[in-house]
């Protein structure tokens, strides 16, 4: 009985071995197509929790080693990152906040409570100065979140002259007052965050109205003009995007949209960040679809209303979001960061590439300690995220430019009901010149090998990094050993055809040589 048990089992291993070979990712360098914007792979940070405070920000004074306040460990771990953008102040914090609490002595900034998270102390020392000195720091661009909630058009137009103003205003001067002589770089501006929801509860009829009114007073020297960005829609919803490109017509070159993702598929209960089974670790992954048809969506919309594609898409919210970890203050948004969430992110990335023609920025939520970071830091120590790793492994797309990457017999993943493509892919020539070429295998327990074909030829090598782990929610944890880091990958052609080998549930990204 044993013989013909082991050459069945032999036979089966064959025709798997033999399915794998068939899978075929056919990339055509000849058919350029948008670049993706460096943007795609932009920041966010909130007065939330420890994301700023203790997490970036430690003051000066700290015993931290730091460049004035800002943690000397984060700002370096960021800019291995390249990051090129950051948004600030909110989310929902920004439709609480008034610019002026935040400049001039530090010491004599009011102290408020965030009302919006946690309930804790605000003491203001993170205002428009440090956060420009930040993004400096970092070489990225600027992007500032306005206050339509609590504010007024007044103030938003005050803080853009505050910040932008060339001549010799009471504006200017005060800036000058308070050690910035030259006007601020604001790249982009948005007049509000979240007008359906935590930043006023409107209707996008009447949003579209405000921001025509308050959008009439935004003014700032020509050659320091930002792009000013509207609030649009949430999750599957582009009713809001329908709405705007219709009725604005100045001041206007780009719509917000946000969207989370849960392991539940619902607000309540999320599901936690670890300690999940496959079911939940598929049904996470599985949910990036959405994003692809809501993205398609609303370029559809956008496409009817704006045909001269003068409008742009900024996905500037999006990550993972799970049950608050427990003994957190649940208004800090507190999770765990594991191997699923690197593969989240890759697969969103992915996504974003497809749809490089009208999306030009995205944000994750958040950069340190908040939702799906980059970082987790505990006093003087930090940690780099799987989901850190997974944005490095992507550094080669900024700025690329996309090519058309298509896999042939893509095997279904499957666990109990939910379902989706096992393998997802991505390829682009970098400002390098070289063609890179992305590969997320979704499947937490089975690998896969797959026959890389550019246009009708077979590349002969690869060369780059691969990302995996044993467990699914593998992560990495201060003090412990990493659990989660790139390693090495190569390939080489043989006999004509170059195999990539994907472990289950791993990420690679290579350089095609030949």
């Amino acid at each position: 009985m044993k013989k013909p048990l082991l050459a069945l089992a032999a036979s089966l291993a064959w025709a798997c071995a033999a399915q794998a070979a068939d899978i075929k990712l056919v990339v055509n360098a000849d058919q350029p197509g948008p670049v993706i914007h460096r943007n795609i792979y932009g920041q966010f940070a909130e007065h939330l929790g420890t994301g700023i405070y203790e997490g970036m920000w430690v003051g000066p004074e700290s015993k931290i080693p730091n460049v004035r306040g800002w943690r000397k460990d984060v700002v370096a771990a960021l800019k291995e990152l390249k990051v090129p953008l950051v948004r600030w102040p909110g989310g929902c914090f920004a439709d609480e906040y008034h610019w002026r609490e935040g400049i001039g002595p530090r010491k004599q900034r009011p102290v408020k409570v965030n009302t919006t998270w946690g309930g804790v102390a605000e003491n203001n020392a993170v205002g428009t100065h440090e956060f420009f000195d930040l993004v400096d720091q970092l070489g990225a661009e600027a992007y500032v979140n306005g206050n339509m909630g609590t504010g007024s058009p007044q103030e938003m137009a005050e803080w853009l002259e505050y910040m932008t103003a060339e001549g010799h205003s009471t504006l200017a001067d005060l800036r000058r007052k308070n050690g910035h002589d030259k006007p601020f770089k604001v790249s982009y501006f948005a007049v509000g965050n979240e007008t359906w929801g935590c930043g006023g509860n409107m209707r996008p009829e009447y949003y579209a109205d405000m921001y025509r009114h308050w959008a009439t007073f935004l003014k700032t020297p020509e050659n320091n003009r930002p792009k000013f960005v509207a609030s649009g829609g949430n999750d599957q919803d582009t009713t809001w995007e329908d709405v705007l490109s219709k009725s604005v017509r100045f001041n206007f070159d780009a719509i917000s949209h946000h969207a989370y993702t849960f392991p539940s598929g619902q607000w309540e209960p999320k599901g936690p960040a670890a300690g999940f089974p496959e079911a939940e670790w598929i049904s996470m992954l599985s949910q990036v679809s959405k994003i692809d048809s809501t993205l398609t969506k609303t370029a559809a919309v956008l496409d009817r209303n704006d045909p001269k594609k003068r409008l742009e898409i900024y996905f500037d919210e999006w990550g993972s979001w799970y049950d608050p970890e427990p003994g957190s203050n649940p208004g800090f948004l507190v999770q765990r960061n594991t191997l699923r969430d690197a593969l989240l992110a890759a697969l969103h990335f992915n996504v974003f590439h497809a749809h490089a023609d009208r999306v030009k920025m995205t944000n994750v939520a958040q950069m340190v300690n908040v939702l799906q970071a980059m970082i987790l830091t505990s006093r003087d120590k930090l940690v780099l995220t799987p989901t850190y790793h997974a944005f490095a492994l992507y550094t080669p797309f900024q700025d690329a430019t996309s090519l058309p990457a298509t896999i042939e017999n893509n095997p279904v993943y499957k666990v109990g009901a939910t379902e989706m493509p096992e393998l997802s892919a991505t390829a682009a020539r970098g400002r390098d010149g070289k063609l890179y070429v992305g590969v997320v295998n979704s499947n937490a327990t089975q690998g896969a090998e797959l026959v890389l074909q550019v246009g009708a030829n077979a590349p002969k090598s690869v060369k780059g990094r691969l990302l995996t782990a044993t467990a699914m929610d593998a992560q990495n944890e201060l003090g412990k050993a990493p659990q989660v880091t790139p390693v090495a990958y190569e390939a080489q052609a043989v006999d004509g055809r170059l195999t990539l080998k994907l472990p289950a549930k791993s990420i690679v990204v290579v350089a095609v040589e030949g």
